[in-house]
């Protein structure tokens, strides 16, 4: 492109003063003021109803309900006129999140600042269209009327007394697509200033949307390990198997080799069984296939069993949580049980896993020798980064010399 196409003519910027956009923003501002007026009311015989009849209580709730509900739908009533007129596209305030039932529907939208500067816009909107209405139909009333004055003058007196005429018509013709565009720009900065989201808004949106970015890549990786535990366990842990078995069968019928045959079978269905052993421990660090088929108590009944030591148990989970919050739950446990064997010299542990609303607690102590740190190791900073990849809590009391109690929140919700 040119430099010449770029720069506009004189004709280019006179005649683009009364284009098309011109008149969208007339349209802009006169149907501004129906709209406005609609809200407005709207607003106020609400905010009458529940001032006045206040005693009543349940009418000022009413009220309060029926703004609420109607806020989003006036606000999109507008949004739809800057769109249609000025072409532009007001983003939509997020919806509070979280709001299960009416009365934390209520509390969030009654809790929310988008909401007041909805409010505050609509309250505002009448006098904006209102002073505009009034400027710009005065100036085209006015233009047309002296236009057909001058006209009237020139046919009478001739051309210098229908002189200053023409040049207020003329004054007004200019001027008329001028308030326009201000008036349409005062209204364009509120709209957005109020009616779209602020950067709260974005932000909290921001934040939403990477932690639901998050919870689908734990899943992901959830989902992922239970193949592979499925995989391993369908195709090399029953060739395991079987090889271990053939093997055991070769060492107990073939006696008649010589004895450096009959070791090395010997060896090798050890080392099988060897392998077997550590195959299934893989998997089951994967993720048990026990966990999906029966949930926790079950998977943590397991884990007790094969402890150490002794380990009292006690799940009480009527509802099962989502798999990638059990996983979370069964790790947890998993991983204390194994620092206790490891550095706690105890005697006995205990594992309670209930459900409290909308937390999954799981709580293991001990009777060790205590000193847990999670500075000084990998295993419960590896625990507090697993439970806060669900948004939970890891709480750690352990005095030296003992107990050691470790407490993990998990949202199920």
């Amino acid at each position: 492109m040119s430099h010449a196409q770029l720069v506009a003519s004189p004709w280019d910027r006179i005649r683009g003063h009364w284009s098309t956009p011109t008149w969208l923003r007339t349209m802009h501002v006169m149907t501004g003021v129906p709209i406005a007026l609609l809200a407005g009311t709207v607003l106020v015989t609400l905010t009458l109803f529940s001032v006045f009849l206040i005693w009543t209580i349940v009418v000022p709730l009413i009220s309060l309900v029926l703004l609420f509900w109607l806020l989003p739908l006036l606000t999109a009533l507008q949004r739809s006129r800057f769109s249609a007129f000025l072409n532009m596209d007001i983003p939509r305030i997020p919806a509070p999140r979280g709001a299960r039932g009416p009365v934390k529907w209520l509390i969030r939208t009654a809790r929310a600042g988008s909401t007041w500067r909805q409010i505050a816009y609509h309250v505002l909107s009448p006098l904006i269209s209102l002073i505009g209405f009034l400027a710009v139909i005065l100036a085209w009333a006015a233009c047309l009327a002296s236009a057909a004055l001058a006209i009237q003058v020139w046919a009478v007196g001739g051309t210098w007394q229908s002189a200053p005429l023409m040049l207020l018509t003329l004054a007004l013709f200019v001027a008329g697509p001028w308030l326009a565009r201000g008036v349409t720009g005062l209204d364009l900065m509120a709209a957005e200033a109020l009616l779209g989201p602020n950067v709260n808004d974005l932000l909290a949106r921001r934040v939403e949307t990477l932690e639901e970015s998050r919870a689908e890549v734990i899943d992901a990786a959830d989902a992922e390990r239970r193949r592979i535990e499925r995989d391993l366990h369908d195709g090399p842990q029953q060739r395991l198997v079987s090889l271990a078995m053939n093997l055991g069968m070769a060492r107990a019928t073939l006696t008649d080799l010589p004895d450096p045959a009959k070791q090395m079978i010997a060896q090798a269905h050890e080392e099988a069984k060897q392998a077997l052993k550590e195959l299934r421990d893989f998997v089951r660090g994967l993720h048990p296939a026990v966990l999906t088929d029966e949930g926790l108590d079950a998977a943590l009944s397991g884990l007790a069993v094969r402890s150490p030591f002794p380990v009292r148990l006690n799940v009480d989970v009527p509802e099962r949580p989502t798999p990638t919050v059990e996983a979370v739950a069964f790790f947890v446990v998993s991983e204390a049980l194994t620092n206790v064997a490891k550095h706690a010299r105890a005697t006995s542990a205990e594992v309670m896993v209930w459900r409290d609303g909308d937390l999954l607690r799981v709580v293991i102590s001990d009777d060790g020798r205590g000193g847990a740190d999670p500075e000084r190791g990998t295993g419960l900073r590896g625990l507090t980064q697993r439970i806060r990849s669900v948004d939970g809590a890891l709480y750690i009391d352990s005095p030296r010399g003992g107990p050691t109690t470790i407490t993990a929140e998990l949202p199920c919700g």
